[in-house]
């Protein structure tokens, strides 16, 4: 596919950058807060503009010299943002006018070489026009008066000017890109390995936990194979999460592992030695209930001290202990600072999505039900038996069963439970949850 045309948002905190971007994007997708310092890292939506396709940035809020370690990780994306860039977007507020932090941003942008379009936000009415005059002082360009809240004033004609020289032709995209969620607690490492597996600081990475807020998408491609690299916020306990800005991180990132075909659970190494958080463990088990591949990955490997040639033997034992529901899933132990079997992941991933996909025929599954029934009948029921007529697959990603009984009130979780462990055991469906369901049917019309 061709590459689109890339314009950044920027301005100083809080003048509606997230806001535009959502009106520009068409949904609420960006966390939108009056705290200032809300959108930290880069942010990459696809829109599309009178059909003319782009990708649009949003950045967090900058202030040149502020020495703040967060302020200047922001500064930062937004500068490597304005790079990768063709044109640039200059959010001013226009209901508190020019202020000596737009000043010193106006003359970054100017040293840029890109084109910028300045515009003036929360014009929400013709009687406020005249507010945009003071911004000419800026000397960036002709002012252009919108409002992003309620999509009045000059939205349209900004996005006109933007996109009237855009060419882009749209080729066939083939279906191999795998979308890759990178979920687990604040401060496991997860920005870390972003980062080091796209080889570029594409995320903030700092000791402060919940640095990241949303749900970061990075390209990249792995042996002719196209990856989409989700970076989430780190999922906290319910009870610890503060209403407003974190809970809709926390949102967002479930939301990413919904919309993801594989998720890599982090597990900080060095806190794990001790056994699996209760919160990693609810976390897996909302990657099994959304019915998407996992692996799960032991991060910063490198911590651990006096490592022995059977000391994952070990850590293995106390996983499968402490996750017993979670016996078909991969672990791979890594470090994002030393890189340790970090290229594991994208072989595992592969392989995951396979399983995800994979389909059985009907004769063979019936015929491993089958010796299953056989091997181990279920108990009867006040005087009635299961009987399993028929079974076929309905569906993948997740792998999806479905079976024809006599009654299907007959069929209890434990049996289901054998006959999952059935199928794995025939099939593998390694990383990959599967689903089991039944229906009625008489047995007069059990075969097909």
């Amino acid at each position: 596919m061709s590459r689109k045309p890339i314009v950044a948002v920027v301005g100083r905190p809080n003048v509606g950058k997230s806001t535009f971007v959502n009106r520009v994007v068409g949904r609420r997708q960006s966390i939108v807060d009056d705290l200032p310092g809300v959108t930290r890292d880069r942010i990459y939506f696809d829109v599309e503009w009178q059909n003319k396709p782009f990708t649009l940035i949003d950045t967090g809020g900058i202030v040149p010299g502020d020495e703040d370690e967060i302020m200047v990780s922001i500064y930062d994306q937004a500068r490597i943002a304005c790079e990768e860039a063709e044109k640039i977007i200059f959010l001013v507020d226009g209901i508190e006018g020019v202020t000596p932090v737009d000043t010193d941003i106006a003359n970054i942008l100017r040293q840029s070489g890109k084109p910028v379009y300045l515009a003036v936000n929360k014009v929400d009415s013709s009687n406020q026009i005249t507010m945009i005059s003071d911004f000419y002082s800026l000397a960036i360009g002709e002012p252009i008066a919108i409002s992003a809240l309620h999509g009045s004033g000059g939205v349209g004609d900004l996005l006109e000017e933007i996109t009237k020289d855009f060419e882009y032709e749209e080729t066939d995209e083939s279906d191999n890109t795998i979308k890759l969620a990178i979920v687990g607690r604040p401060n496991a490492g997860k920005s870390s390995i972003v980062n080091a597996l796209l080889g570029e600081k594409r995320v903030i990475v700092s000791d402060i936990s919940g640095t990241t807020r949303d749900s970061i998408d990075s390209r990249l491609s792995y042996n002719d194979r196209d990856f989409v690299i989700i970076d989430t916020a780190g999922i906290r306990k319910k009870a610890k999460v503060d209403y407003g800005v974190e809970k809709f991180a926390v949102d967002r990132a479930i939301r990413s592992i919904r919309e993801c075909d594989v998720a890599l659970l982090v597990i900080d190494a060095a806190e794990a030695i001790n056994g699996i958080s209760d919160q990693d463990k609810k976390i897996a088990s909302i990657i099994t209930e959304a019915g998407k591949g996992m692996i799960i990955a032991i991060n910063k490997w490198d911590l651990i001290e006096d490592k022995k040639s059977n000391t994952i033997n070990k850590f293995e034992k106390m996983l499968s202990n402490e996750l017993p529901f979670l016996s078909y899933i991969p672990k791979i132990y890594i470090s994002a600072v030393t890189h340790q079997r970090l290229n594991q992941i994208f072989t595992k991933v592969e392989e995951v999505y396979s399983e995800c996909k994979k389909r059985v025929s009907t004769g063979l599954l019936n015929k491993v039900v089958n010796e299953a029934y056989a091997l181990n009948p279920p108990q009867t029921i006040r005087n009635k038996k299961l009987k399993i007529l028929y079974s076929t697959q309905a569906a993948v990603h997740p792998p999806m069963f479905l079976l024809f009984a006599n009654d299907e009130k007959l069929l209890k979780e434990h049996y289901k439970r054998y006959l999952e462990n059935k199928l794995r055991e025939a099939f593998g469906f390694v990383g990959t949850s599967i689903r089991i369901s039944v229906r009625t049917r008489s047995e007069k019309n059990g075969k097909k």
